[in-house]
């Protein structure tokens, strides 16, 4: 079933809610964990925002629908960011974006470069490995998706976190004590 679905057929139905599904729990996430998108890393969305993001995620949802594979790739990447995103709801609504975003600052500066993307190179990888087995030992499309899907995750994990890093420590060496609340 890797080609194309027709549009209203049952397949693309099923993809279609499996896109939703995907989609709107990461927007959930999304939502709980930054309501005014400070916390976001993604530019896109934060630069769509809330108004734009949600009609561009439904067209999304819809096109890609018609295409099984993208319809899995897309569907595994947006549940894995979700999950990563409940995974902090609760320090970044305890705490409020602007101190969340303070705070984490000032842990990220406190760190070593080296011992930070160390680390966060060692994540990524580990996570790649689990999808690439799954793409290589996989034997069905579906799994091919699944696992190519979590490459894609741990892709998007690496750009965007290094992005936000280097943006971070850029703008501290601009502008230093309001990176930290000083």
């Amino acid at each position: 079933m890797e080609e194309a679905v027709q549009f209203g057929s049952r397949w693309y139905g099923l993809f279609l809610g499996l896109l939703v599904l995907a989609r709107g729990m990461d927007l959930l996430s999304t939502r709980m964990a930054t309501p005014h998108l400070t916390l976001e890393a993604n530019p896109l969305a934060r630069k769509l925002g809330w108004k734009w993001g949600l009609p561009f995620n439904l067209l999304m949802c819809l096109v890609f629908a018609g295409w099984p594979l993208p319809a899995v790739i897309i569907s595994t990447t947006s549940i894995l960011v979700a999950a990563r995103n409940f995974q902090g709801v609760w320090l970044m609504r305890t705490l409020g974006e602007e101190a969340y975003r303070h705070w984490m600052a000032s842990r990220v500066l406190e760190t070593p470069p080296v011992l930070y993307v160390g680390c966060l190179l060692a994540q990524v990888s580990l996570v790649g490995l689990v999808g690439g087995g799954v793409v290589l030992f996989g034997g069905s499309w579906v799994a091919m998706g699944i696992g190519v899907g979590i490459v894609a995750y741990a892709l998007a994990v690496l750009i965007f976190t290094l992005i936000s890093v280097w943006r971070l420590r850029r703008s501290q060496e601009l502008f230093p004590a309001d990176i930290l609340g000083d």
